[in-house]
């Protein structure tokens, strides 16, 4: 029985799964947490990756290793491979002036969808580069070498900074590559214009492996696989296809299906990803999701399955009261200095039961305005698969399909960006055409019983919301 391993280095916390290669069953896991901050020097993330491994048991059987992580992330490298700073971290908002700089810079939203198949906001590399050029110029000439948090914990494995693994050995895949803002998910080619335009000039940027394509071999002598974006992974770990929309509920919610070509919106909603199987994979991302939850949990006083039960106790649409859950700003819609707001309380309705259904509710409203913008291009939509931490919540799951008026499926939660590493690492290792078949179990789906007046209701307020950009 061949084992190989799968890593997701995410914002939060460093995870590695230990899996059978040919079923995918889960032999062994281990976890560390990762600082909090919007920016943080990479060097805690090898020290969480060690410190998972060590809690799966170690790594020393198994026989292929890939990495799924947070992307976006700017990993700053000099020459000699040394981090010229803490990474900023795909939710680090400060470059939002950046992005609207770069955007004017090269003629518009327009000409960056046809150039990347995104237009470039505060989450994207590109424009932390640019902020990075104006804020910190010294550390802007420093730069020899630009990736993104896979990517370097997948040079670290490799023995970076050993046996001549200096910063030209770096790699990527077109998953993580295609959320830089330099890099065509069409063409499969670096726009390196971009990326001087952001940083001011050019820099040795990871090259791009195909989606089963070794990355090399650790010093051990495991194979590598390329890696790819958590977005992606998650793709990958779920067995996703044409018609599923996967809706992730973590620190950050995502709506993303796979498909067969590129698609491109100059409205910026939707960025058209690569995935890690070689098609596609429109995303839209909120940067409030898990945590609206956690805040509202705070508010009440209250623990996970307490809030939950409150938020069932009260009807559907919480008597007209609305939570707009932008509580860190926003990227979906690009409102990087919004607020959360609650409207529509009246006396009957100021109480715990119906603060929790708002709540949950007003950020369920946020990711099917994600999935509705994936539709509008034309990807077929056709069943939910929820995933992500607040899945694990009765009331999220229950709501989830009147709210986004879809069949939802609810897989065992699991650490799914993980497994889709471990898929690929198998995949890898196997050396097949196409990724093994890994099956789910324990999945259970639910009946739609759609409120559409709920959705009405939240439209109504979200333009109410400060939208200064």
């Amino acid at each position: 029985m061949p084992l190989v391993a799968g890593v997701d280095t995410s914002t939060q916390s460093c995870k590695v799964v230990v899996c059978d290669a040919d079923s995918g069953e889960l032999v062994r896991s281990g976890a560390a947490a990762h600082p909090d901050g919007t920016e943080v020097h990479p060097d805690a993330w090898w020290d969480a990756f060690q410190q998972a491994s060590a809690a799966a048991g170690g790594l020393d059987d198994v026989e292929a290793i890939a990495v799924g992580g947070q992307q976006h992330g700017m990993v700053c490298l000099d020459e000699d491979g040394a981090v010229v700073r803490p990474a900023l971290l795909w939710n680090d908002t400060r470059s939002a002036q950046a992005a609207l700089d770069l955007i004017d810079e090269l003629g518009g939203p327009a000409a960056w969808v046809e150039a990347t198949g995104l237009v470039p906001v505060a989450s994207f590399t590109v424009t932390k580069l640019r902020w990075l050029a104006r804020h910190e110029p010294e550390n802007a000439a420093r730069t020899a070498a630009v990736c993104l948090p896979h990517d370097w914990l997948t040079w670290k494995l490799s023995g970076a900074g050993s046996d001549g693994a200096g910063i030209d050995t770096l790699v990527t895949d077109r998953g993580d590559a295609s959320g830089t803002g330099y890099w065509s998910p069409t063409t499969g080619e670096y726009r390196r214009d971009l990326l001087e335009l952001g940083l001011g000039h050019d820099a040795v940027l990871p090259r791009v492996l195909g989606p089963s394509e070794t990355a090399g071999r650790t010093p051990s002598g495991q194979l590598l696989g390329p890696g790819t974006g958590d977005n992606a992974a998650s793709a990958l770990g779920l067995g996703a296809v044409s018609g599923d929309v996967i809706v992730s509920i973590g620190t950050s919610g995502v709506a993303c299906a796979v498909a067969e070509r590129p698609v491109g919106d100059v409205s910026g909603a939707v960025a058209g990803f690569a995935d890690a199987t070689g098609r596609f994979l429109p995303l839209v991302a909120t940067m409030n999701a898990a945590r609206v939850l956690a805040a509202a949990e705070r508010i009440l006083g209250v623990g996970h399955d307490e809030f939950s039960d409150l938020a069932l106790a009260a009807p559907a649409g919480a008597g007209g009261m609305v939570l707009v859950p932008y509580l860190e700003g926003e990227r979906t819609p690009n409102r990087p200095d919004a607020t959360g707001a609650l409207h529509g309380m009246r006396l009957e309705t100021t109480n715990p039961a119906y603060l929790a259904r708002a709540s949950v509710e007003g950020m369920l409203c946020g990711l099917a305005d994600a999935v509705d913008a994936v539709r509008a291009l034309g990807t077929p939509v056709e069943r939910i698969i929820l995933v992500g931490g607040a899945a694990r919540s009765r009331a999220v799951r229950e709501i989830a399909s009147a709210v986004l008026g879809l069949p939802v499926s609810v897989p065992q939660p699991g650490e799914y960006v993980a497994r889709g590493a471990a898929r690929q690492a198998a995949w890898v290792l196997s050396g097949a055409a196409e990724p093994p078949q890994w099956p789910l179990a324990d999945v259970v789906e639910t009946e739609v019983a759609s409120t559409p007046q709920v959705r009405e209701r939240y439209a109504e307020v979200r333009e109410l919301t400060a939208t200064r950009p």
